[in-house]
């Protein structure tokens, strides 16, 4: 199985149509904002470690209030606006998880903060699945390079919203800087509330219909290899910041370090994608599973600066693969329900980005900070027997 290129949306314009380029245009906008809301979180723990006292299972539970809600409601939140076009649900989604950004800027202590986080993952449960079926509604077959794009642009909100925070951290409150992402989260609504047709907004392509769903098994074992994908990169995720400032880091090397990670993760999408058309999706995760493993490892024995200098290479392995697992889902979905089907498959890999920190956090309390590192790095190299198996259902 080879995946698309993405310079498709460049080669085929006659296949995208303004609409589609419009759809394609707000999804990503959506996907880049919901995504930098979830990992802006990780420059704010050390914050919320130092004022609430915290240990590190605690910050991980207190952050999976927002990645757990977020992972949970998805599949309910998916069936229950069914009915809703796609403009409804994606700007519904997007206001409902800005007010709870606004509700975590209020001085209302740990609990504000907690009923804020469980707001906001509320509203950003919708946005996985109806903007990947908008998405996929949209092009139909020629979907996976539009797919790997909005993927593209989710690590772009990854890289830039943690950095902006990290950067207003040394010189603002962080409710104040909370408040400034709520402002942000209302701006982008109205957005997309311009950018996406009325009606159904599906604009499904004639020329190009849904991919079928092959069944066959090998659906499950793709969210397997999801959950064990998102659970090293989650854990891992969870100690970086703590990895920087003990080797002498500031708050704002915090968010250069994040920065270069998530921009890394950004081009791993692409290079991912150029890597499974001459490896095969197998041959693709096997290497970037075993790269992330041994460069997990390797931040644990380098100094600061060249710590820093691999992090981009660590980012393009770490959250390169998901692209690659992510562009598969129509294709294995069951009976061909695709929009179930995204929404089942994030309901995994966020219900793990969710409790796997707090996993991985109490193993580091009981144990050191090294050793949580290095149970992150063993679960992504846990991955390679399971894409393995993987091998029939896809020559399927």
């Amino acid at each position: 199985m080879q995946i698309a290129s993405t310079n498709n949306l460049v080669h085929e314009p006659s296949q995208i149509h303004s609409p589609g380029r419009r759809n394609l245009i707000a999804a990503c906008l959506a996907h880049a904002l919901h995504d930098g809301y979830t990992d802006q979180l990780y420059a704010l723990l050390p914050v919320w470690q130092t004022q609430f006292g915290l240990s590190y299972a605690g910050l991980a539970a207190v952050r999976a209030l927002y990645s757990g809600t977020m992972g949970g409601l998805q599949l309910p939140g998916n069936r229950l606006t069914r009915q809703l076009n796609a403009r409804t649900a994606l700007v519904l989604s997007t206001v409902v998880a800005a007010s709870g950004f606004m509700i975590m800027a209020l001085p209302l202590g740990l609990a504000g903060l907690c009923i804020g986080l469980v707001l906001a993952g509320t509203g950003s449960s919708l946005q996985h699945p109806r903007a990947s079926l908008l998405v996929t509604n949209t092009f139909g077959k020629m979907s996976r390079g539009p797919l790997g794009v909005y993927n593209f642009t989710g690590d772009l909100g990854k890289a830039t919203l943690p950095a902006i925070v990290a950067l207003l951290l040394p010189v603002m409150a962080w409710r104040p800087i909370v408040g400034l992402m709520a402002l942000l989260g209302l701006a982008v609504a109205f957005g997309l509330f311009r950018l996406i047709p009325g009606g159904l907004a599906s604009n499904t392509n004639a020329a190009n219909p849904p991919v079928q769903g092959k069944g066959h098994g090998g659906f499950p074992l793709l969210v397997t290899i999801g959950v064990f994908d998102t659970a090293a990169r989650m854990g891992y995720l969870l100690f970086l910041p703590f990895l920087i400032e003990s080797l002498g880091g500031s708050s704002a090397t915090v968010g250069l370090g994040l920065a270069l990670l998530f921009l890394g993760g950004a081009l791993g999408k692409a290079t991912c994608n150029w890597l499974s058309q001459r490896l095969g999706v197998v041959g693709s995760v096997i290497a970037t599973e075993t790269a992330t493993a041994l460069l997990i490892v390797a931040t644990l024995f380098l100094p600061l600066v060249p710590m820093l200098a691999i992090l981009p290479i660590l980012g393009i392995v770490l959250n390169g693969t998901s692209s690659v697992l992510y562009g598969t889902v129509p294709e294995l979905a069951p009976k061909g329900d695709a929009g179930r089907a995204f929404a089942f498959f994030y309901t995994g890999v966020s219900g793990a980005g969710g409790l796997a920190p707090i996993a991985y956090g109490a193993i580091a309390d009981h144990s050191t900070r090294s050793i949580g590192i290095v149970s992150a790095a063993c679960t992504a190299a846990l991955v390679v027997p399971l894409v393995l198996a993987l091998r029939s259902a896809l020559s399927d």
